[in-house]
């Protein structure tokens, strides 16, 4: 059985450029919230507990290594005391 997400390709050029997309957009997700943490200065330790997340999920996730849910997501920027927004834009 393939990929629950192969109906959506195209070609394997396409495959490459989402898998590309999802990558860059990952790391600008794991910076934006590394920033703001630090620019709060509280420890990783502080935000799982403000969050009620396990400290090893937020550095698992703030090193790449874990890919976080919306929900966690969601509960991180709300200990940051900020609000997690998504937004669709069209392709240019």
């Amino acid at each position: 059985m393939g990929n629950s997400m192969d109906y959506i390709y195209t070609s394997a050029e396409q495959k490459i450029l989402i898998e590309v997309e999802q990558k860059s957009i990952r790391q600008s997700v794991i910076e934006q919230y590394i920033r703001c943490r630090k620019i709060q200065g509280m420890t990783q330790a502080k935000l799982a507990k403000r969050a009620g997340i396990p400290r090893t999920n937020i550095t698992r996730f703030e090193s790449g290594n874990y890919n976080p849910s919306l929900e966690m997501l969601v509960r991180i920027a709300a200990a940051l005391g900020m609000t997690l927004q998504v937004q669709l834009m069209g392709k240019e």
